[in-house]
């Protein structure tokens, strides 16, 4: 089971979030908010890679595809509806 050393990071916004804040593990509907939460997460060390992975059954290619967009293009970049796309058509 994975070890949550941090109490909380800064969030998408800047304000603080904790393990409580992030999506529930069974999160079907992903609103660019969670995804942002959860790369926020990631790189603030609330959760590592991996336990975002498994947390949320993603790939490590889906989550790469959020952390990106996010980088380039904001909130906005986030708001695919298929991720899929993104693994079919790499720019």
């Amino acid at each position: 089971s994975p070890t949550f050393a941090l109490l909380s990071v800064a969030g998408p916004h800047g304000t603080p979030i904790s393990i409580d804040d992030l999506p529930p593990p069974n999160t079907k509907r992903w609103v660019n908010r969670r995804k942002a939460e959860v790369v926020a997460a990631v790189r603030g060390g609330l959760l590592s890679l991996n336990d975002a992975c498994e947390r949320y059954t993603l790939t490590i290619e889906e989550f790469l595809a959020w952390q990106s967009a996010l980088e380039r293009h904001g909130f906005a970049g986030l708001r695919t509806t298929r991720i899929q796309d993104y693994r079919e058509n790499p720019e």
